[in-house]
């Protein structure tokens, strides 16, 4: 399984040279990523099985398209295969739009990123680092880490100003001393990656973007002090302990 492993991935992933079995650099990466993709699809289905209370029938969830790119395939299907009675409807909505569908009780419960009004029960699922992407060909490119305040002249492509992410970026980057020149914006996370792929702007996103983007066009740098990106499954208040 190991070898099949390496084979795709095409790394060496257990050091063969000495006679303790060890991991090499590349496959304490691919453990740590494969436990944190495991460790979500616990903590999730978990979730939806306890607040649901569903054995069989139709459960409808609501994600914005970042979070859903991220995160859900991979979930979804361990979900599926566990409890293959009950069948999930994802809809991609906008934050607001989403909000308004879980206090009508269109949708079972929605997925955003936090905070959120009080009027809504919260149960925390994802916390992450926030990265800065920019063109490889950027002078920042081959640093390390670079702090907030040093790309307060540069342009800015973000999600639109109703984003929970936009609005984060927003409140940090004034908090670091300055207001972001913002050239684009968009409602499409890969419309702002590809805009920083044709070198018309930064941004800023969730470090598990970096492993889906053109890594020869764009380059991902830790930021000091990371702003962090926090998820979490929003319900119709009260919701959960009527089930």
């Amino acid at each position: 399984m190991v070898k099949n492993l390496e084979n795709e991935l095409k790394v060496e992933l257990i050091d063969r040279s000495s006679k303790k079995i060890e991991l090499t650099v590349a496959g304490e990466i691919v453990l740590e990523e494969g436990q944190k993709i495991l460790g979500l699809f616990d903590d999730l289905s978990s979730l939806l099985t306890d607040l649901m209370n569903l054995e069989k029938g139709k459960l409808k969830i609501g994600i914005p398209s970042l979070i859903g790119f991220l995160y859900f395939p991979k979930i979804i299907k361990g979900f599926r295969d566990l409890y293959p009675k009950i069948s999930i409807q994802l809809v991609e909505h906008g934050v607001i739009k989403m909000k308004q569908a879980v206090n009508e009780g269109i949708i079972d419960l929605g997925v955003a990123a936090l905070p959120v009004e009080d009027e809504f029960d919260v149960i925390p699922f994802v916390e992450e680092e926030m990265m800065l992407f920019v063109h490889s060909s950027h002078p920042l490119a081959t640093r390390e880490k670079v702090s907030l305040v040093e790309v307060k002249d540069e342009s800015f492509v973000l999600f639109q100003d109703d984003s929970t992410l936009y609005q984060q970026i927003m409140q940090e980057c004034i908090k670091a001393g300055f207001y972001p020149n913002v050239s684009y914006q968009s409602i499409y996370w890969d419309f702002i990656t590809e805009m920083v792929g044709q070198n018309l702007g930064i941004s800023i996103f969730p470090q598990s973007l970096a492993k889906k983007v053109d890594q020869s066009l764009i380059k991902a740098i830790p930021i000091v002090n990371p702003p962090i990106w926090k998820l979490g499954v929003i319900l119709k208040k009260d919701k959960k302990n009527n089930k």
